[in-house]
């Protein structure tokens, strides 16, 4: 699949978030090929010494995806990979998995026979290959009203290709998360950022919005394939009211036309709520796109999971997951 998520280096980048070792899993056999990329975790509950294992999607979307397959043999396919998944695991100690499917090429259709799959909530895109102006088809009018209002207020933007450095974007970063009162996981830290540049440089492209010679907003977007994947993005707090995140928006949005990029992914809201002010937000530039984002879950070893369970007192039959991580 040509996209950042199933790109061994992006697992890589991404194992200090997740405190684990990014590893990929494919079978090969007569029916096809499926490869499963994730980050495998140490669980902190040892069993009679014993060190075991979970298993997780790198940050985004991502998991089990068939690379290629007879159709009339998919479901023999989905087997063999079942079955040889399943040694892996008992073979590497892992006992349980999380997945966050990937929403725009909806693998979780594929994979709803072997995990328990449910629907986590909505995301949001911006179709720039069926539309000749995406910013009149998909920006709401609203939208479209405080784009406006910006530019006439002195706002410009730049999108630059290929970053030498994105220490700027660091500290905008950095100040919203302070605002919002964002856990550490967002954090990212300075290696993550360093990481994401040494191995991707290439997929980057940082849009920065700009107000009387001052760098008022920015946002790191990736590009990989077709598509332009919406990643972190900041605003100076005292900038807000002059609404340069929709700046950002807007310069994605042509450059990525005048790229030839098929489709904007924002992702989705910070709740399953169609109220949700996240969702609220991207929604005003996904006027006509949007995707069903699915989550799986996979208890490889039922006996050791149980155990684990127990030790950190905690009910099996939950809805976090693995639940001794909760």
């Amino acid at each position: 699949m040509n996209d950042i998520y199933f790109d061994v280096n992006y697992a890589k980048v991404n194992e200090y978030l997740e405190n684990g070792k990014a590893l990929n899993f494919s079978v090969t056999c007569e029916y096809g090929r499926v490869s499963n990329l994730f980050i495998l975790r140490e669980i902190p509950v040892k069993l009679c010494g014993e060190t075991f294992y979970d298993i997780t999607t790198p940050y985004g979307y991502g998991g089990p995806i068939i690379e290629k397959v007879n159709y009339e043999q998919k479901s023999l396919l989905l087997d063999t990979y079942e079955k040889e998944f399943a040694k892996f695991c008992y073979e590497k100690k892992i006992v349980s998995e999380f997945v966050r499917f990937h929403p725009i090429i909806n693998n979780a259709n594929d994979f709803n026979k072997i995990y328990n799959v449910s629907f986590n909530r909505k995301t949001l895109g911006t179709d720039l290959k069926s539309y000749d102006d995406p910013v009149m088809s998909e920006f709401s009018k609203s939208c479209r009203k405080k784009i406006r209002k910006a530019l006439n207020k002195g706002i410009s933007y730049e999108v630059i290709e290929s970053p030498e450095s994105i220490g700027e974007f660091k500290d905008i970063y950095y100040s919203t998360m302070d605002r919002n009162n964002a856990s550490q996981y967002y954090y990212f830290g300075e290696e993550y950022f360093d990481n994401l540049l040494l191995n991707f440089k290439k997929n980057i492209v940082l849009v920065k919005a700009t107000y009387k010679g001052a760098t008022i907003s920015q946002g790191l977007y990736f590009v990989y394939g077709g598509y332009i994947h919406i990643h972190l993005s900041g605003t100076l707090s005292q900038y807000l009211e002059l609404y340069p995140a929709y700046i950002l928006r807007y310069a994605v949005t042509r450059w990525g036309k005048e790229k030839g990029y098929e489709l904007i992914h924002h992702g989705g809201g910070r709740s399953s709520s169609s109220e949700d002010g996240l969702y609220e937000f991207k929604k005003r530039f996904s006027q006509n796109t949007e995707f069903d984002f699915y989550i799986g879950k996979k208890v490889w070893d039922k006996t050791n999971y149980n155990k684990i369970c127990s030790i950190v007192n905690v009910k099996k039959n939950q809805d976090y997951f693995p639940a001794y991580r909760l």
